[in-house]
């Protein structure tokens, strides 16, 4: 991702209600994994940092990402070790294990998510776990995909794949932004006949309606878990290294 594309990233990740909504349910999703008081938590791919403050929340953070413009304005968060590093051969802080790894809309920037996936657990404690969102429907692939340099978007039998693939226990997969999935598919579908020419969706709406997008977005919380999401812009998976050879255990179900 540019430069320029970062900075104004960062300037977005503080009121842009698809960044608040996002970090406000992802909360609520780590609050329920119940994880160690003493805990430590790596962030792959922290981009500008935006995800950190919220993360500090729940353990010691440690984080990496390649661009060093990315780096310098997540140092300015305060809120974790940052260091430079990438997916999936370049990972830092050799011999050290975690118990959280996050990749928050990181794989669909790796060409080979697998080998990032496979990488990852190894720095993984035993029954440690990988918290992941990524974008999802390949239908909905925009100019805003390519903008942000994505080599896919996912299906939910997809990621399931992946992550099952590589050795984790899948724990629960859910699609998730679906409250808003109708206005979000029209208005890329008008978009993509033309109107309104290429634009990413970095924009912040006027005032009343980013607040209301962001209400929608957040309610979401109160239903991942207990209301099955069909459909939705994002899935975001949880899975773990299991402590024993537990076998194909398939059970996707609360958080």
């Amino acid at each position: 991702m540019d430069s320029q594309l970062l900075r104004k990233q960062a300037t977005l990740e503080k009121k842009h209600w698809w960044f608040v909504a996002r970090r406000i349910i992802l909360d609520w999703v780590l609050v329920n994994l119940n994880l160690p008081a003493d805990a430590r938590i790596l962030e792959a791919g922290c981009g500008t940092g935006g995800n950190l403050p919220m993360l500090a929340k729940h353990g010691e953070v440690f984080a990496f990402d390649v661009s060093e413009t990315a780096r310098q304005l997540a140092e300015e968060w305060k809120s974790a070790t940052i260091v430079e590093g990438s997916l999936p051969d370049g990972i830092p802080f050799a011999g050290e294990t975690f118990d959280l790894i996050v990749l928050l809309d990181v794989l669909e920037h790796i060409e080979d998510d697998s080998a990032a996936l496979r990488a990852l657990r190894a720095r993984l404690r035993p029954g440690g776990r990988v918290l992941i969102t990524v974008p999802a429907l390949p239908a909905l692939w925009s100019y805003h995909d390519e903008r942000h340099q994505h080599f896919r978007r996912y299906r939910k039998a997809d990621l399931a794949a992946r992550v099952r693939d590589v050795g984790y226990q899948l724990t629960t997969i859910s699609y998730f932004n679906t409250l808003l999935l109708p206005l979000i598919a029209g208005v890329r579908l008008i978009r993509g006949i033309g109107f309104g020419g290429r634009q990413d969706d970095l924009a912040i709406p006027s005032p009343w309606l980013n607040e209301m997008m962001q209400r929608v977005f957040s309610q979401e919380r109160h239903l991942l878990g207990r209301v099955p999401f069909p459909v939705g812009v994002s899935l975001f998976a949880v899975a773990k290294v299991p402590e024993i050879n537990l076998g194909d255990h398939r059970n996707i179900g609360g958080i």
